[in-house]
């Protein structure tokens, strides 16, 4: 077996509404009409948003909002990203600073979303 690339992640959120506004607004990924369950488009992928009470019929054994930890790449300098997220009032709980991608050295920095998710914010 070859993998290729994850194609989309889901998240379990409290609120799913709240999430999209989130990562739409602050991320600027485009709002998924064409999907199965409400979304974004992060690039090539799709990050899937459901709650703890409408889970698939096949579902993680313990859904949970806010309990991954994700990356985000952007192409934008570390400086543009630190001040788009402060005009959005995103607190930075981890400055930025240099981190190990999966393509080599980045500059990252940690926030969260509004379910406590910690969501890295990179560019190499």
């Amino acid at each position: 077996m070859n993998i290729r690339e994850i194609d989309h992640i889901t998240l379990t959120v409290a609120d799913v509404a709240r999430s999209e506004r989130f990562y739409h607004e602050v991320f600027d990924m485009p709002i998924l009409t064409d999907a199965p369950y409400p979304g974004v488009r992060a690039g090539k992928q799709r990050i899937y948003f459901t709650t703890k009470e409408t889970q698939p019929a096949i579902a993680p054994a313990q859904p949970t909002s806010g309990s991954i930890a994700l990356s985000l790449v952007a192409k934008n300098p570390m400086d543009e990203i630190v001040n788009h997220l402060k005009s959005y009032f995103v607190e930075i709980i981890d400055e930025p600073k240099q981190r190990q991608g999966t393509h080599g050295k980045v500059q990252s920095l940690l926030i969260k979303d509004p379910d406590g998710n910690v969501v890295e914010v990179a560019n190499y």
